[in-house]
């Protein structure tokens, strides 16, 4: 497995990607942002003319943006994950909503026009509409040897690509950096938003799979290990869900950005972002035991016992977040 780091213009920076040759056909996962040094870039180090296919781990603008203009310069056939089909069948629908979830977070409307209007060119500058299979209705994976498992969590539709003993993770397991648990619509019932925090507790079963296997991240740098990033993200959740506890009831998602990080309202995707990582932390402190019980499962409990019962206990205490309901 070959890695290609490519920049970005976003606040994450460099992204990965990864190419194969499976009986000699090259296959790419994820593509890189839609930019002309990204395209230069993996040009440079891959001759694209002889790319078969493209898999995709998710959808979000720097792991798939360029996959629309590698299928006018070549005959590639591109795989994405079923949930990011239904959102592109319909995008304007999914804006819509999700600008409401924004605005019963707290957001303004401006805030949330300018979000919405980001997130719809950036749709129309990357339509894959026509030109993309269904990684998870296609027998292409199986014949070529690989292997996926849906993890979302990050987003809804995040899949793990499996060869041999190489896993594709995309942005589920990254170094030192927690997995932001994006808000979004929920693309299954377009009624109210996706649930990260229940997802994300199942995936984490899911990755005992990844155990013993190379982990191909889609940011930074190699990580240590499936059962240690983990760990760092329960860690990270529980400090996080420790100082909303306290500041959370009847108060919106906006207003404990602002207690927490001052004047948020200059940048309008670090709101977004945030208030993803509060709803995150609010369904926690509703539901923890689901967070313990998957701990449980990957026998990870015992290293974050204490943390998590000085966060619940209190939590617990018959004080339930607004938000958590929604």
């Amino acid at each position: 497995m070959r890695q290609h780091t490519i920049r970005t213009p976003y606040l994450i920076g460099e992204v990965h990607c990864y190419s194969t040759e499976i009986r000699g056909e090259l296959v790419l996962f994820d593509s890189g942002p839609p930019t002309e040094e990204a395209f230069a870039s993996l040009a440079a180090q891959l001759d694209l003319s002889r790319l078969k296919y493209l898999f995709l781990t998710h959808c979000h603008i720097d792991h798939y943006g360029l996959a629309a203009r590698l299928a006018e310069r070549s005959d590639v056939r591109i795989f994405i994950p079923r949930a990011e089909a239904r959102m592109m069948r319909r995008g304007a629908e999914g804006l819509d909503l999700l600008a409401g979830l924004l605005a019963e977070a707290g957001c303004t409307e401006e805030i949330t026009r300018f979000i919405r209007g980001k997130m719809e060119r950036e749709l129309h500058e990357t339509n894959l509409e026509g030109r993309f299979e269904i990684v998870e209705e296609s027998d292409v994976p199986a014949r070529l040897g690989i292997q996926w498992l849906a993890c979302p969590g990050h987003s809804q539709s995040d899949l793990v690509y499996l060869c041999g003993d190489d896993a594709v993770t995309g942005d589920i397991l990254l170094r030192n950096i927690f997995q932001v648990p994006i808000l979004d619509v929920d693309s299954e019932t377009f009624n109210g938003r996706f649930r990260n925090y229940d997802a994300y507790c199942e995936s984490i079963r899911t990755l005992r799979r990844l155990r013993g296997c190379r982990i191909h991240p889609g940011h930074r740098w190699q990580i240590d290990g499936v059962d240690a990033t983990v760990l760092l993200y329960a860690q990270n959740l529980l400090e996080r869900a420790g100082k909303v506890k306290d500041i959370a009831p009847g108060r919106s998602i906006l207003d404990i950005l602002r207690i927490l990080f001052g004047d948020i309202s200059k940048n309008p995707f670090f709101i977004h972002m945030k208030a993803s990582e509060i709803v995150f932390a609010l369904d926690f402190l509703a539901d923890p035991g689901r967070l313990k019980a998957s701990l449980e499962f990957l026998g990870l409990f015992e290293q974050v016992r204490d943390r998590y019962f000085a966060v619940v206990e209190e939590a617990c205490g018959g004080r339930q977040p607004r938000y958590c309901s929604a």
